[in-house]
């Protein structure tokens, strides 16, 4: 019963991502880029993760490379089984807040995690917004390009440093 409650839950957690990506979308051909570059900073965070009928809980980080629109970003997935995704990302602004990005890398997953098991490499679509305290609330999906592993879906709240 836990097992199809999951998959409803991952199911439905990524139609919301979808939806919002497709708003995000046509936010940005109703818009001009913004200047500044959004949720400036590296942070560090913790929230749900879903996939392959799993609940675990996920541990993020983004470091903001200076001047450029590029993060290394990693996820740490843990619950019956763990992942490790880390990712290099390309993150664009839609306000001073608020940012889209995706980023590549390679899911290592071990039996039981909410990736499933294996390798993989990865897509990763997402957005972070920022507080003005300092909280980054974010969301993302890390979607397998082939391989052993499977679509995770995950949200959370991070510390800006």
């Amino acid at each position: 019963m836990i097992t199809r409650f999951g998959d409803r839950l991952a199911r439905l957690a990524g139609l919301a991502l979808g939806s919002l990506v497709a708003s995000v979308a046509v936010a940005m051909t109703a818009s001009t880029p913004a200047n500044a570059q959004a949720a400036y900073g590296s942070y560090i965070g913790i929230g749900p993760a879903f996939g392959d009928g799993e609940i675990g809980v996920a541990i993020n980080g983004r470091y903001n490379i200076l001047e450029l629109p590029i993060s290394v970003r990693g996820a740490a997935f843990l619950g019956e089984g763990s992942a490790f995704v880390p990712t290099i990302s390309y993150d664009y602004p839609l306000n001073f807040n608020t940012e889209i990005f995706v980023g590549a890398g390679v899911a290592f997953a071990s039996e039981g995690s909410v990736m499933g098991d294996g390798t993989s490499f990865v897509v990763q679509p997402g957005v972070d917004f920022l507080m003005d305290n300092n909280l980054v609330f974010y969301g993302n999906a890390v979607v397998p390009i082939g391989g052993d592993t499977n679509t995770a879906v995950q949200g959370g709240v991070g510390y800006q440093f």
